[in-house]
């Protein structure tokens, strides 16, 4: 079974998604694609780190500042998965596939999608590590 902390996770991963995906499209009228992926990455990084230390993992114990610096860490392979995954399907899988309308914005979103659990995990067991365990009802 889904624990409610998974759950929360997924909402507030979620929420943080849509602030990524919409300033990758409003940085992408100035910026290049990767540029532009990067950015709104750090978007909605900075965004999932509120929301999941005020709501997800509050029963976290170590320093806001290792908080911090080890959802950054977790973050830097989430996001190298974002931009590996965005890439090869917009400029490879998805024309190959004959899919070219939108292929970034839809190979952005796939990427987006890719590193919820390893990041789940990460965040669970090292970032916000030191508080008691998950309860299940």
């Amino acid at each position: 079974m889904i624990g409610r902390q998974f759950l929360l996770f997924l909402l507030a991963g979620g929420i943080a998604a849509l602030a990524n995906f919409g300033s990758r499209i409003a940085f992408s009228l100035l910026l290049p694609y990767v540029a532009a992926i990067v950015l709104a990455y750090l978007v909605g990084m900075l965004t999932a780190f509120a929301l999941n230390r005020a709501f997800v993992f509050t029963a976290a114990s170590n320093p806001i500042g290792q908080q911090a610096w080890r959802f950054a860490l977790v973050n830097v392979a989430a996001v190298l998965q974002t931009v590996a995954i965005s890439l090869l399907l917009a400029r490879w899988a998805l024309p190959a596939l004959g899919i070219v309308a939108h292929a970034e914005t839809l190979a952005h979103a796939v990427g987006v999608v890719v590193p919820v659990f390893t990041s789940y995990l990460g965040h669970r067991h090292f970032s916000f590590a030191g508080g008691a365990p998950e309860r299940r009802a």
